[in-house]
């Protein structure tokens, strides 16, 4: 059955790209405009007073330099995580949690924004992001939804076909984000999710925010801990305790040992040094950089600090290459030591645009002359 992993990633994953190539043209180009701090035309003693009260919400993350990348005992890292190559960052600030449903729904009451997942679905559209000559999925497929994650029934002997726990999902979005007939009440404290890259910068836009890049958020989420694996340092047996993961063995059984099953309410485990809270697990958070699996050893081939870092021109992946992906970090409450493990600090994906997931959400940050403009 070679067409399953082909129906389940190339379809399923791209089923989300609706009627917003323009939309979504535009996303990419506002991803490029993220540009170093510049505070020369703001008083200084205006930038401490901010520094000293930030936005509700969020924290200053002070400048500094570190390695980014996977650390040298870290012994599940990916190539795509390596080498360590030395960066720094200038100081922003970045939200305390990720994006909640509460957030999200203040966003959509003021704007009337409607999310790529509620969206009609455009073939014309759609088509010219997959492979030339691929069938158009049938009528009862092409409907508004999203990806969801569903259990084993037993042990999967080959853990690289995710298609073997992802389902296209008619009628899932933000709003339903466990079927059609779900609600997020009772739910304002877990983050957003089923929102894709596109969704996020118009939230972005409205908050007077901007996603973070890639080396923003990992420079974050290390916080004061310069070399270890985790934000915590190196005991994976504190997992349960710092994380919204995986227990278990996936994806058949989860043991709950972290006391969720899906999503958790922000602030539920404990922050990093910097007070972030949930900088792994529960959700994967979009940054603004372009996947590239070559763009490590790019910057570690020029053998010098790299200041705030873009991300690569373009996205590279030729595992996907129909696809353009954007970078996400931190992992979710699917990620298993035996699996990604991807609670890791230096641990990297790339998703397409125009995709939503229940696993994705994101966290925005801002920078002084922002914020005073």
């Amino acid at each position: 059955m070679k067409n399953i992993k082909y129906i389940a990633i190339v379809l399923l994953s791209a089923l989300t790209i609706l009627a917003c190539k323009d939309n979504a043209s535009e996303a990419s180009k506002a991803t490029s405009n993220v540009t170093n701090l510049d505070n020369d035309k703001i008083p200084q003693k205006k930038i401490d007073s901010l520094v000293a009260n930030p936005p509700s919400g969020m924290l200053w993350i002070p400048s500094g330099t570190f390695l980014q990348g996977a650390v040298a005992q870290d012994k599940t890292a990916m190539s795509h995580e390596k080498p360590q190559h030395p960066v720094s960052v200038d100081g922003f600030f970045m939200d305390i949690t990720e994006v909640t449903n509460a957030d999200f729904s203040k966003f959509i009451n003021e704007t009337h924004y409607i999310t790529v997942a509620e969206r009609e679905i455009d073939w014309e559209e759609m088509k010219k992001q997959l492979p030339e000559g691929t069938p158009r999925p049938h009528d009862s497929i092409m409907q508004p939804g999203s990806l969801m994650f569903k259990k084993a029934k037993s042990t999967l002997p080959n853990l690289y076909d995710f298609s073997q726990w992802w389902r296209w999902s008619i009628g899932v979005n933000w709003k339903h984000p466990s079927g059609p007939e779900s609600t997020i009440e009772g739910k304002d404290n877990h983050p957003v999710v089923h929102v894709c890259f596109e969704d996020a910068l118009a939230y972005c836009k409205w908050a007077n925010r901007r996603l973070p890049t890639e080396a923003e958020w990992e420079y974050a989420a290390r916080g004061n801990k310069t070399s270890t694996t985790f934000f915590w340092g190196d005991d994976a047996s504190q997992l349960s305790k710092m994380v919204n993961s995986w227990e278990g063995e996936f994806p058949v059984k989860n043991t709950l040992e972290d006391g969720f099953e899906r999503t958790a309410p922000v602030k539920t485990y404990l922050p990093n040094d910097f007070g972030l809270y949930d900088m792994a697990g529960n959700v994967w958070e979009f940054t603004s950089d372009w996947y590239n699996i070559k763009y490590y050893e790019e910057l570690a081939a020029n053998n010098a600090t790299i200041i705030n870092p873009q991300g690569p021109d373009k996205a590279y992946n030729p595992s996907l290459p129909y696809s353009q992906e954007k970078v996400i970090k931190g992992g979710s409450f699917l990620c298993s030591d035996s699996y990604c493990a991807s609670y890791r600090i230096s641990s990297r994906m790339g998703t397409s645009m125009d995709s939503s997931a229940e696993h994705i959400g994101f966290r925005t940050v801002a920078t002084s002359d922002m914020l005073l403009k």
